[in-house]
Formats: C-alpha cells, structure tokens, sequence
C-alpha cells in the first residue's frame, strides 16, 4: 500500500531578489538551480523556489516549513499580509500521473516529475493571490455603483475619487505586469518531455477557465474605473460652469449698478 505525503504551496510574497537568493542558497544549501526555480532538499523533503513568489514543498513539516520561511524573508519583495495556500497529498509507484480529490499518484520520485508539477501548482497558487486582490477590489468598491444608480453620484470629494482611482490602478497594474506568469512557462520548451505533466495539473486546477473569469472581473475593474473618471469629469465641469454662471452675474450686477442706478 502507497503511503500518501503532504504537497504544500504558499503564495509568500510579490517576488523574490532571485539573483541574491540563488546566491546565498548554492553556498549554503543542497540546492539545484533552474529557469527562475530554486530546487532545495530541506529537512526530509523536496522545495521548489518560485520568483515569482511561490513556494512549494514536498513531505515538509509545518515547523520546518516555517523555519524555511524565515531564511528565505530577507529576499522577499512585499511579503503578503494575507494567506494564499493550497494543499495536495501524493503517492508513488502509479503507472501513470492521476489527480483526483486532490491527491497526485505518481510514476517515479524523480525531481524533474515533481517540478513539472510544481509549476502548475505554483501558477495556480499565484493565480488564487491575484483572483483574491480583484474579489476584495470589487467588494470594497460595491457601494460606488450602488450610490450612482441610486443618487445619480458616487458622493465621493475629488480627492477620494482620485485616491480610489489611484488604488484601482495599482490593482491592476500589479495584475496585469505579472500576468505572464500565467502562461506556460519557459521551463517546458528545454523539457517538452514534462508539458504533459503539467498540463494534466494545470487543467485539474482549471487555470485557463480561472484566467478568463479574472479577466472579466479586470474589465469590470476598468468600466468601474471609467465611471469614476467620468464622474470627476463631470464634477470638474459643473464647477467652471458655475464659476461661469458667478461672473456673468457679477458682470451683470456691475452693469445694472453703473449703467442704471450710477453707483458705480
């Protein structure tokens, strides 16, 4: 009978500094570098280095994941203040790769199976930050359609439209320059002989059908991103046509004052 072990990805951080990083595990650890991976034998497990962020380990401990952690924090670029995981179990001596219920049953022990499947893991575990960065956007900005269709306006000053506009382009800038790591990545064009292996991860974890969701939430982001600049424009319109709505006033309080009563 196949003993089951733990698969464990943590979304860490925004990026790592992969060259300093590379750097200082070669000296001072069992580690294989790779295109943007670092592989490392950490405890009595298996870990894949992602620079993008992600970490992904094989038969690791809690504990000894966490004391990993703490080595690699010095590296990292924008450590999350949210958790983005996702777990799996695996078993060896399959006759061929199969996912269900979360659990991978694999060929072989080899270190190349298990980085083939580890990009899909990690791009998946990257995807759940970015799916999770769009969901809280559009929650905590839910009431600004609501507060036009029922008022007419947002009821937001300029300054906090432009700060909320300012937030909405971060989110999805941050997206949208890191949405290359979605795509397959270059690893498999030096090992065609894995693509398999991911694509069998990648389509289990509904990758491509996620992209698409949270491309549409990104649109939705965009349109609400118009209205907003649309409404401050409006503002900025009403102002100066008020402000020349006062001097024709004004000019027509000068007249009537020197031209009629000769006050002035």
């Amino acid at each position: 009978m196949s003993v089951n072990h733990d698969i464990y990805a943590l979304s860490y951080c925004a990026n790592f500094n992969f060259e300093a990083l590379q750097q200082h595990l070669l000296e001072n650890l069992r580690c294989t570098a790779y295109r943007k991976v670092l592989n490392i034998d950490w405890k009595q497990g298996d870990v894949f280095i992602f620079d993008y962020g992600v970490v992904v380990f094989f038969n690791v401990e809690a504990s000894d994941r966490l004391a990993l952690l703490h080595k690699l924090e010095p590296y990292a670029v924008n450590t999350l203040d949210y958790l983005v995981e996702d777990e799996f179990t695996y078993s060896l001596n399959s006759e061929k790769l199969t996912i269900k219920d979360d659990h991978i049953s694999l060929c072989d022990d080899e270190t190349m199976t298990r980085l083939a499947i580890s990009h899909g893991i990690a791009q998946s575990t990257k995807l759940a930050q970015f799916e999770y960065l769009v969901q809280q956007t559009i929650n905590d900005t839910a009431y600004i359609p609501k507060n036009i269709a029922d008022t007419g306006a947002s009821k937001l000053t300029g300054n906090q439209l432009a700060k909320l506009r300012g937030r909405l382009f971060i989110t999805k800038s941050n997206i949208m320059l890191n949405y290359d790591l979605l795509d397959v990545p270059d690893f498999f064009w030096e090992y065609p002989e894995l693509d398999h292996l991911y694509v069998m991860v990648s389509d289990y974890l509904e990758i491509k059908q996620r992209i698409e969701v949270l491309s549409k939430k990104l649109e939705t982001i965009h349109e609400l991103f118009d209205m907003m600049a649309e409404e401050q424009k409006h503002k900025h319109s009403s102002l100066l046509e008020w402000i020349i709505i006062w001097l024709i006033a004004f000019e027509i309080l000068v007249t009537i004052f020197h031209d009629l009563l000769g006050y002035i």
